[in-house]
């Protein structure tokens, strides 16, 4: 069970999975979308706002029913948490609605899937929740305040929980967080102008299948935290552990973002270029 899978990192995960042998239901709040998303991948869609607790509840008891009646053992065994979405800017020009419908989105919606997966995993015994992170959960992130805000809090929920798994026995079912860096998916694509963004461009941007099969083999191995690639990880930890110098880097850091973004524009103008020679 996918959510946000209607196209870039949300799509590209279901496929994986579905190129290593799950059954996949694939899920979104545009329901055409997500079903076209679906049809080469099993045709298993279903429209969901990940916000209403009700709906994420209604749609794991199907997906394990589903599941169960298309002979996959044990029921629901995996659900990825991957709906999301970024805004950039300082958080004093984030109004109260914008800040509101990032949370809900971001922190609040992955809650809702976690809990909803989690009630029929610890029923049956076993089961998976991959959070889809950022590594914008990991370290403050100039520019995305409010966005960094709400995948701090789903860390921080995930590993909780996690652990709250493991006092009350429950040993089968696991919590993972998967924290890629920039990923080249429409969340960026119209961002290359936007200042704001430039933390998101501070490494190499990552492929929306590179990241897809890290999760693939996330769904088979779980770990609490998983950064991509590793050493961004490190990276962005070393500053959330030193706060102090990280904001003395700032400057450079964004600097180094907005350096990023150029040659982004660059290499996609290029793209453009040798898809439209005539223009």
């Amino acid at each position: 069970m996918v959510t946000g899978a209607a196209g870039g990192l949300g799509r590209a995960i279901a496929a994986a999975l579905h190129a290593d042998g799950w059954p996949v239901l694939l899920t979104d709040l545009d329901a055409e979308a997500v079903a076209v998303a679906a049809a080469p991948l099993g045709g298993w869609s279903r429209a969901l706002d990940v916000r209403d607790e009700a709906a994420c509840a209604a749609v794991a008891d199907e997906a394990a029913a589903e599941a169960a009646a298309r002979g996959a053992r044990g029921g629901l065994g995996l659900w990825v948490n991957n709906a999301g979405i970024l805004v950039t800017g300082p958080s004093w020009e984030q109004d109260a609605a914008t800040r509101r419908r990032v949370v809900e989105v971001n922190a609040l919606g992955a809650m809702n899937g976690t809990l909803a997966a989690l009630a029929v995993m610890r029923a049956q015994g076993h089961g998976h929740v991959l959070n889809v992170v950022s590594l914008a959960g990991l370290v403050a992130a100039p520019g995305e305040t409010v966005y960094a805000a709400s995948k701090h809090a789903l860390v921080a929920f995930s590993i909780g929980t996690l652990a709250d798994l493991r006092l009350a026995g429950h040993r089968r079912v696991h919590v993972s967080c998967l924290c890629p860096d920039g990923i080249w998916t429409p969340m960026l694509h119209d961002r290359l102008d936007d200042p704001g963004a430039a933390a998101s461009f501070t490494g190499t941007l990552l492929s929306p299948e590179l990241v897809a099969r890290r999760a693939a083999r996330l769904a088979r191995r779980p770990r609490p935290v998983v950064s991509v690639p590793r050493w961004r990880g490190a990276q962005v930890r070393l500053f959330d552990a030193m706060p102090g110098v990280a904001l003395r880097l700032a400057p450079l850091i964004l600097a180094a973002g907005r350096a990023g973004q150029r040659r982004q524009l660059r290499r996609t103008g290029a793209d453009q270029h040798r898809r439209n020679p005539a223009r």
